[in-house]
């Protein structure tokens, strides 16, 4: 399922979607790739479908039936809505008013219907947000896997800003955060700049301080390279997507080289650590080369010197 796409209306990604692991992130937007433009008709997911979409690891089904019905208990405490231009006209509602999980067919599956009023949310839409189901999915972190989305709904222009309270909202940061810069640097920041380098050619996480005392942060700017509006969001086959951001990885100026590695790591689905090891053997490697070829230029330095006393 390399090839299959999310898309959906902007107002999708104003939801919070508040306590999701990666998992239940992963299965809700693998049942959203195949619920566009399917009106208000039921679709019927088999369990072998949904774990191929979501890619999802461990195979017992009661296993996966508890994290369906944990990411629809989630969902139905969501106020999915939209609102208009200028804020004053709001709707809220949920997803899905059905949500079936049958496991004791033949072939257990789930069946799901769209409420009416999400329906403008999936279908005819005249905006949207696009992205790979593959990139989103792959993403390790449930912090890289939201500002993802976040920032796909600005690919064409390359700059997104979020204050610091819409920051926090929509990324469901711990408000034990909201005074402890190092641990949103640490926490959230961190992984989303080594999970989204490889995938935004060029980004760069800017935070904008504000006046008074100890110019405290007000907001986070996000810039990359602009993708074009006719780019295609289709994988390119492994080898060349893994290339590309490895490309990414390499050029980007504002990772270090620790999270250079980790973030090769993470794409290359290495144990953390791997590449930096590596590195540092091959470092160390260079290093005694160069004390060895030094050596041998210093003794024949010497030879020479005695060759010419006995001339």
């Amino acid at each position: 399922m390399s090839n299959e796409l999310i898309k959906y209306d902007p107002e999708l990604n104003t939801i919070p979607l508040r306590k999701f692991t990666p998992i239940e992130m992963n299965l809700f937007f693998s049942i959203i790739s195949r619920m566009r433009d399917k009106g208000d008709q039921t679709v019927r997911f088999s369990f072998e479908q949904l774990k191929d979409l979501s890619n999802y690891k461990p195979t017992a089904n009661n296993r996966f039936e508890d994290d369906i019905q944990r990411t629809y208990e989630k969902l139905m405490g969501l106020h999915f809505g939209r609102r208009s231009k200028s804020g004053l006209n709001r709707e809220m509602f949920v997803m899905f008013t059905k949500f079936r999980i049958v496991g004791e067919a033949d072939s257990p599956y789930i069946d799901i219907e769209v409420y009416k009023d999400a329906l403008p949310l999936l279908n005819n839409l005249d905006t949207w947000v696009r992205y790979a189901l593959a990139e989103f999915r792959d993403l390790r972190s449930s912090y890289a896997k939201t500002a993802f989305r976040l920032l796909k709904g600005f690919r064409t222009t390359g700059y997104a800003f979020l204050s610091k309270e819409d920051f926090f909202e929509l990324l469901d940061i711990p408000k034990s955060y909201w005074k402890k810069p190092g641990d949103v640097d640490r926490y959230v920041l961190k992984p989303i700049r080594e999970e989204l380098t490889p995938l935004f050619r060029g980004l760069t996480v800017r935070k904008k301080y504000g006046k008074g005392r100890g110019k405290p942060v007000i907001g986070y700017s996000f810039t990359w390279k602009p993708e074009k509006k006719d780019a295609n969001d289709f994988s390119q086959g492994q080898f060349q997507d893994e290339r590309q951001k490895l490309f990414n990885i390499q050029h980007n100026g504002e990772l270090t080289e620790h999270e250079k590695w980790r973030a090769i790591d993470k794409v290359k689905g290495l144990t953390l650590g791997s590449t930096e090891k590596q590195a540092l053997a091959e470092k160390q490697a260079e290093h005694d080369k160069k004390i060895r070829d030094q050596a041998r230029q210093e003794a024949l330095a010497e030879l020479r010197k005695g060759f010419g006393n006995h001339a």
